[in-house]
């Protein structure tokens, strides 16, 4: 829950508030006030906004805000009598001014009435826990932690100081969190992972015991309806930093590396290992037991069926065409084993002769 700043901060303000953080340098008229940020195509007068991707370039020409943040290369451009802020990376600059434009609103420390709170759980007088939630025996809350209305905590959990638990999250037994976490509403954190075992035959599924837990580190975020399983016998680790989309399915005994960052819709099959620094975008497919090395992005919509050990950016996507078209080179693909023997028979016919 965000409070927008009413009287807004001067440029110069914003600039002494972040000295230390970046490298930043104000243009213009340093007593300008800005009250909230918008996209530079339709902020409007005490706003600020940001310039990043060149093409949106146009836009500064025509754009209301009072101020901009773009880089020292391009002040030139500005309009007349519009102030900015000088930054080599306007993106991350956007980032921090916006959350001193946007300073949290933190809830009244408390327990509500209506909460269940298990004998064993040791709740900080400086924890809020809202209606509706429950705590269960031998939870640990770390100082300032949120829970709040309708979320379920487990037994045995630990959450570390200054995290927030939005409505509706379920937190299994036995995992641990992280300080600073933010878990959205939705998620559910160590429910069992997909483990059975075939009977063989015309038999069924026999359910393997889901033993290990779920361990978060610091500073995650974990967007709505995200599912991590807890692990089958090791835990499922998820690194300090790492960033986590809405609905993402991370499987049992994953381990995702430091500071990744995962879209939407993204889908990793147990037993996966994710290095730190990997970005994977949205609707991506990780297969499982794989391996992906440090510093590798994989592009929206791709399927990793293999590990990867060389870092870049990985693309397994067929670009978009018309259906008939895509119907053609589907049935010439089908085909491309049968006529690559083709060739290599050919080939090998040339040499005989030759």
């Amino acid at each position: 829950m965000m409070g927008v700043a009413q009287s807004g901060f001067s440029l110069a303000e914003i600039a002494a508030r972040l000295a230390g953080v970046l490298p930043l340098a104000v243009a213009g008229d340093a007593t300008c006030r800005v009250t909230q940020a918008g996209a530079l195509e339709s902020a409007e007068p005490g706003q600020i906004t940001f310039l990043a991707n060149p093409k949106y370039r146009p836009y500064l020409k025509t754009t209301r805000a009072s101020a901009v943040i773009l880089t020292p290369a391009m002040v030139d451009e500005l309009p007349s009598g519009m102030a900015a802020l000088l930054t080599s990376n306007p993106y991350l600059c956007y980032a921090h001014v916006v959350a001193i434009l946007n300073p949290s609103a933190r809830k009244n420390p408390g327990v509500h009435p209506a909460a269940t709170v298990e004998e064993g759980a040791i709740i900080p007088a400086s924890c809020h826990v809202g209606a509706g939630a429950w705590v269960g025996a031998g939870a640990i809350l770390g100082e300032r932690v949120e829970i709040h209305a309708n979320a379920m905590i487990g037994e045995k959990v630990e959450i570390g100081a200054d995290s927030v638990i939005y409505p509706g999250v379920s937190i299994y037994p036995g995992c641990r969190i992280g300080a600073r976490a933010i878990i959205h509403s939705g998620a559910v954190i160590g429910a069992d992972g997909f483990g059975f075992a075939p009977e063989g035959g015309e038999g069924g599924w026999v359910k393997i015991a889901q033993t290990g837990s779920v361990v978060i580190g610091n500073d995650v975020e974990i967007g709505a309806n995200t599912s991590i399983d807890r692990g089958a016998i090791a835990d499922t680790v998820i690194g300090d930093g790492v960033k986590l989309d809405n609905q993402i399915q991370i499987g049992h005994n994953c381990v995702i590396g430091e500071h990744s960052v995962i879209a939407g819709c993204v889908g990793i099959a147990g037993s996966a290992k994710i290095g730190h620094h990997v970005a994977l975008g949205g609707a991506a497919m990780i297969l499982g037991h794989l391996v992906i090395t440090p510093h590798t992005e994989i592009s929206p919509g791709s399927m990793v069926m293999s590990s990867i050990q060389e870092p870049g950016k990985y693309t397994a996507l067929y670009p978009l065409e018309r259906h008939d078209s895509w119907l053609k080179n589907a049935a010439l693909l089908r085909r491309l084993e049968q006529m690559a023997k083709r060739l290599g028979a050919l080939e090998r016919a040339q040499k005989t002769e030759d």
